[in-house]
């Protein structure tokens, strides 16, 4: 998805706008053409109403309904915009701009492995609603959990948390080497520092791996180059910079410089 296609942000009506875990929301809202055009993986820029906060959010989208035009984004309330977000009632509106960025690209396959980290959970949904083949989901929080519910409609789910409230006491990574994980192609969302246990992961076992970064990011759509990320390349400096916002959120693990 190129973002030369994006024309402007568009005002749209909530549906819903609903707390599914502590500090964490889910929120449908209807919009014909974003929910046709998003790909697994991509975001949309949530604007605040208030003036003293100009920045967007970038927000990933969890899953889209095109025939109902309907699109969900699940997001976490860390500061005041999300906290503003919050705030939504069904009825009320906001402005989005998007589908923004390039999403996973599907690999046909007999057994594929997700893995996701905390809010780099929901834009794993959309994907594997898609995969074709069996799909294992390895989902890891700091505690509790959140859309266990939809992922067991498509797939067989693992979950693993910091304190132990919910499956296993550990990293994703722990419960991965606990279970035996398998597959041909990984697809990963979350911190940092779970990619990069991921990508040394699938390195170990010659599994390609496409990984979603979440960085901060200013303007969305690579005008600012705030949210930078370093690529091999073969060049004399060994890398190069990429915009997570428009060459990515997702890169080739093999690729990608964490």
């Amino acid at each position: 998805m190129c973002q030369d296609n994006i024309k402007s942000k568009k005002t749209v009506s909530i549906i819903a706008n609903e707390e599914i875990a502590a500090g964490v929301y889910q929120m449908v809202f209807r919009e014909q053409e974003i929910a046709e055009r998003t790909k697994p993986g991509q975001f949309v820029n949530v604007y605040c109403q208030a003036d003293s906060r100009i920045l967007p959010r970038p927000i990933s989208i969890c899953q889209v309904e095109p025939r109902a035009g309907l699109v969900t984004i699940v997001y976490m309330v860390v500061g005041q915009g999300t906290k503003e977000f919050s705030n939504l009632q069904a009825g009320q509106t906001i402005d989005v701009l998007g589908p923004l960025g390039n999403g996973f690209s599907p690999v046909a396959c007999e057994e594929s492995i997700l893995v996701g980290g905390g809010v780099g959970t929901p834009p794993l949904l959309e994907l594997v609603k898609q995969l074709p083949g069996t799909k294992h989901v390895f989902l890891g929080f700091r505690t509790g959990s959140y859309l266990v519910d939809a992922f067991k409609q498509y797939a067989q789910v693992y979950i693993a948390t910091d304190d132990g409230s919910v499956g296993q006491q550990g990293t994703v990574i722990d419960l991965m080497n606990a279970v035996g994980a398998k597959g041909q192609q990984v697809y990963a969302c979350g911190p940092k520092p779970m990619l990069a246990a991921l990508k040394t992961w699938t390195n170990e076992r010659d599994i390609p791996a496409q990984l979603s970064l979440e960085e901060r990011m200013g303007c969305g759509i690579g005008a600012c180059v705030g949210c930078v990320c370093k690529v091999k390349t073969d060049t004399e400096s060994g890398f190069t910079y990429k915009k997570v916002c428009k060459d990515g959120p997702v890169f080739d693990a093999k690729e990608v410089i964490l």
